[in-house]
């Protein structure tokens, strides 16, 4: 790919839903990486798509932080992450404020495949403003934005995320329907992983 996009992995949230370090959690038997923590399988497969990828962790977050340097990801800490994930993005893109695109992936969607994060890389560098995929027709996860987002991104705060730039820009929005469950199964509670 000619364009330099960058994947930026939100790993800063709290986690309230789940009860515990959900991202240090085993996946369960019987699924393709069964006992990979969720956290460093979101990982893996943002780094099989784009290897220059960026995971952002809130404080005091070493043992994750170990575990994604180690598979391979740049990290960096935003000490605001207890804000919200706007502020945690805003933290990402400010650190890869060189690339071309960036590709937001959560580290809490192990299922996403790598294979779904390349098509949305590859519609970055092939021109597109902002770009999501579907699976049969709903939205999901990751979503890339074009450098021209670079200054909105980078002054993000708050725990909204892109969510209003998304809102406000539908028209630039291009969706990819794409044959992976994955874009849209995150975990946020135990049960999660049992489905």
């Amino acid at each position: 790919m000619a364009a330099n996009i960058r994947g930026i992995l939100l790993a800063a949230g709290s986690a309230k839903r789940f009860g515990s370090n959900k991202l240090l959690q085993a996946l369960p038997g019987g699924t393709p990486e069964a006992g990979t923590p969720i956290g460093l399988a979101a990982a893996k497969h943002l780094l099989d798509a784009l290897p220059e990828s960026i995971a952002v962790l809130r404080p005091r977050a070493q043992k994750l932080g170990k575990l994604l340097r180690d598979a391979g990801c740049n990290t960096v800490v935003c000490k605001n992450a207890g804000e919200g994930m706007g502020t945690s993005l805003a933290a990402g893109v400010r650190a890869a404020a060189d690339a071309h695109g960036w590709v937001v992936a959560l580290a809490d969607m192990p299922y996403l495949r790598p294979e779904t994060i390349g098509v949305i890389a590859k519609a970055l560098a092939d021109g597109a403003a902002i770009a999501a995929p579907t699976y049969r027709g709903e939205r999901g996860h990751p979503v890339g934005f074009a450098r021209r987002f670079l200054d909105e991104l980078s002054a993000l705060h708050g725990d909204q995320g892109a969510k209003e730039l998304l809102a406000q820009r539908p028209d630039w929005v291009t969706l990819y329907e794409v044959d992976d469950p994955g874009v849209l199964r995150d975990i946020d509670k135990p049960s999660d992983l049992e489905r």
